[in-house]
C-alpha cells in the first residue's frame, strides 16, 4: 500500500491550491493522511479527488474540522498501527517530536505521523518510526517545500520525503 502524507497545508492563508508535484505523486497513492492545519475543508475536497483521505485537526483548524476529524487518532493500514497527531502543545516542551511521542505514550503504535513544526523529520525511535512530512505550501525556515510518501508491505513501513523548490 502506498500512502501520501501531508501536513500544514494552510490552504486559505498561504496557498491557493495544491502544488503540482504533490498532485502528481498523490494521484498514485492508495490513501492520503493529513496531519492538521488544513485551515479550510476545501483542501479535503482537493485531496479526495486524488485518493481516499483520513486526517486530524491542527491548532489552526476551526471547530468544523475538529468535529470532522478529531485531534488525535490511530489508524491501522495493512496491519500497521499509525498514530496521527498534529504535534502542538499541551504535551511537552521537548519539541514537536517529543509532543508526538508523548501523545501515544503507553500505546502500541508502529509509526507516529505529526506536523506542526513544518520541519521534515524521519527518525526511528525504538520500535516506532517518527515521520513529519514538513509543509507543501509553507516551508518557513526550511530550504524546500515537502510532503511524504510511505510504503506499507507485509507489516513493514518505510517513509521518504519529496522535496521541491516551487509551490506551483
Amino acid at each position: 500500500m502506498k500512502v501520501g502524507v501531508v501536513s500544514d497545508t494552510h490552504l486559505s492563508s498561504r496557498a491557493k491550491g495544491l502544488p503540482s508535484v504533490l498532485k502528481e505523486e498523490f494521484s498514485k497513492v492508495d490513501m492520503i493522511l493529513h496531519l492538521g492545519d488544513w485551515v479550510s475543508l476545501e483542501i479535503y475536497d482537493l485531496l479526495a479527488e486524488l485518493a481516499p483521505v483520513e486526517g486530524i485537526a491542527g491548532n489552526n483548524d476551526g471547530a468544523e474540522i475538529i468535529r470532522r476529524f478529531g485531534e488525535r487518532k490511530i489508524v491501522t493500514l495493512e496491519g500497521v498501527r499509525i498514530g496521527m497527531i498534529h504535534g502542538h502543545a499541551p504535551y511537552s516542551r521537548k519539541g514537536t517530536d517529543g509532543n508526538a511521542l508523548l501523545a501515544f505514550e503507553g500505546e502500541k503504535v508502529d509509526c507516529i505521523l505529526f506536523g506542526h513544526s513544518h520541519q521534515p523529520l524521519l527518525r526511528q525511535e525504538g520500535d516506532i518510526l517518527l515521520f513529519n512530512p514538513g509543509s507543501p505550501t509553507d516551508k518557513r525556515r526550511e530550504k524546500q517545500y515537502s510532503f511524504g510518501l510511505m510504503d506499507i508491505e507485509e507489516g513493514k513501513i518505510s517513509a521518504r520525503h519529496i522535496f521541491y523548490d516551487s509551490r506551483g
